[in-house]
């Protein structure tokens, strides 16, 4: 089963996300952290019912420091939430599916 949810690096996150012609979610995760692995399959949902919507990425952070520090994700998962290449929103901790796709209907308005 493949992903929904697009990878991320350091180096494609403004060409990915920041430059997107639409809304993004970015999940940041890494595969130590276990609510990370518990909000993953909402995140994939979330993903697909969006696609051509919005942009719905996965960063590692274990691998991708630098935007991590840039957003000032101190604690993960964290989800951010970017419209126009600015963050708009974001959610700390576990989120549930209804939580994060009202948030992300908001962008879409």
């Amino acid at each position: 089963m493949g992903s929904n949810a697009v990878a991320v690096t350091d180096a494609d996150f403004e060409a990915t996300i920041l430059k997107a012609d639409r809304p993004a979610l970015v999940d940041f995760w890494a595969e130590w952290c276990k609510p990370c692995l518990r909000v993953a399959p909402v995140v994939e949902q979330i993903a697909q019912d969006y696609a051509g919507k919005a942009v719905v990425a996965k960063l590692d952070v274990q691998n991708n420091p630098d935007t991590a520090v840039k957003y000032r994700v101190q604690s993960i998962p964290t989800l951010l939430f970017i419209k126009n290449g600015q963050e708009v929103d974001r959610i700390i901790g576990l989120a549930d599916r209804a939580a994060i796709a009202s948030r992300l209907e908001a962008l879409l308005g």
